[in-house]
């Protein structure tokens, strides 16, 4: 069950990452947050829940998926746009919106959807592989 395991952490993984994706495009052009700045993209960082020394030693039973180990403001400055008859100018008659590069997070979308694809045939695989050996059980 190890292997259904690891690509359930997988899913679980990649469906947070694309959370937060979705929050980047919906706060495209949110230009006050409660903080009072313009919004700020976020990326969520993500590894392994196990050190990479635990991995060198070659035992399956050490391997346990990834993990998310938090969520961090990419550090990009906003980007000026000149509004002086928007009422959140500066007084330089500048608005700054977040630094959101749209392209950018639709390919890191697309990205994001083909690895949770592919963690969701790795585990659909070894469910196959599980119930077959079941089946060969019986049968002997």
């Amino acid at each position: 069950m190890k292997a259904m395991e690891i690509s359930l952490s997988g899913l679980d993984v990649e469906w947070r990452r694309l959370e937060v994706i979705a929050d980047n495009l919906a706060n495209v052009n949110t230009v006050k947050t409660p903080d009072g700045g313009p919004y700020r993209a976020m990326r969520l960082i993500s590894g392994p829940k196990t050190s990479f020394q635990g991995h060198l030693g070659g035992d399956p039973a050490k391997l346990d998926g990834v993990a998310v180990y938090g969520v961090e403001p990419v550090d990009t400055p906003p980007r000026k746009v000149h509004e002086p008859g928007n009422p959140l100018a500066d007084a330089d008659g500048n608005v700054s919106y977040p630094d959101i590069n749209h392209s950018a997070e639709m390919v890191l979308m697309v990205k994001t959807s083909r690895a949770y694809e592919a963690n969701l045939v790795a585990m659909n695989a070894a469910r196959t592989m599980y119930v077959k050996a079941l089946d060969m059980g019986r049968s002997s």
